[in-house]
């Protein structure tokens, strides 16, 4: 069983997107554990503070190292963490790929960036990877880590009724999906392209196979020079 440690000063900002969909339903059949942690509950400041002035007199405020650590070091002197990641506009950009490895890992910490960002300190020390999920800068990183724990989550075997249907979304081999159809075959005189009703399944995967290049070519150019 996976577990994701969240820590957070803005839990309410994803509790829900963890209990809904693929994501409870992982939970639910013990494939997976995510649980919420406030940051504020590991600091000793009487008002609950975890943010600061940045030293140097710069606008902003900064996620303080103290309650990070104490949160790190309780979550740690329970099991241990293959990974503890940090979610940084400047962090490796997610994918695919990196979702299948995290997928395979068993416990994971997910510490959401705040404000200006954290004490560098944290990056230094306790951080073993940083994650971003576009270059773009988000109110926190609660998003990016409800990114990363479906995209992550979806992933173990038994969290989707079909299996096969994970192994044949977009990017798992490097292209976009092809183009999916339902009933009814002609809708409007908008018809389906005809070889998905030939019965013939060897050609229906050359047929997606081309459409799923195509496709990658025309609209993301830059994943075939990878």
């Amino acid at each position: 069983m996976m577990r994701i440690d969240i820590l957070t000063v803005l839990p309410e900002m994803i509790d829900s997107v963890l209990h809904c969909s693929i994501l409870q339903r992982a939970q639910d059949k013990g494939l997976a554990e995510i649980h919420l942690h406030n940051l504020r509950d590991f600091t000793t400041n009487k008002w609950r503070r975890v943010d600061d002035y940045p030293f140097g007199g710069e606008a902003g405020m900064v996620i303080q190292i103290e309650p990070v650590d104490r949160a790190i070091s309780a979550l740690k002197a329970e099991r241990n963490y293959d990974e503890i990641i940090y979610t940084s506009p400047d962090g490796e950009m997610f994918s695919q790929p990196m979702a299948n490895r995290l997928s395979m890992l068993q416990n994971i910490i997910i510490l959401c960036g705040h404000y200006k960002g954290i004490d560098y300190r944290i990056r230094e020390h306790l951080i073993t990877k940083e994650i971003s999920i576009g270059d773009y800068v988000l109110t926190g990183g609660e998003l990016a880590a409800a990114v990363i724990a479906d995209a992550t989550v979806r992933l173990i075997p038994g969290a989707i009724g079909d299996e096969q249907s994970a192994l044949s979304d977009s990017f798992q081999d490097g292209l976009l999906a092809h183009p999916v159809y339902t009933r009814p075959a002609d809708y409007n005189g908008w018809k389906i392209p005809d070889i998905l009703l030939s019965g013939h399944e060897r050609k229906i995967e050359e047929w997606r196979l081309l459409q799923a290049q195509e496709r990658t070519e025309r609209l993301r150019p830059d994943l075939m020079t990878e």
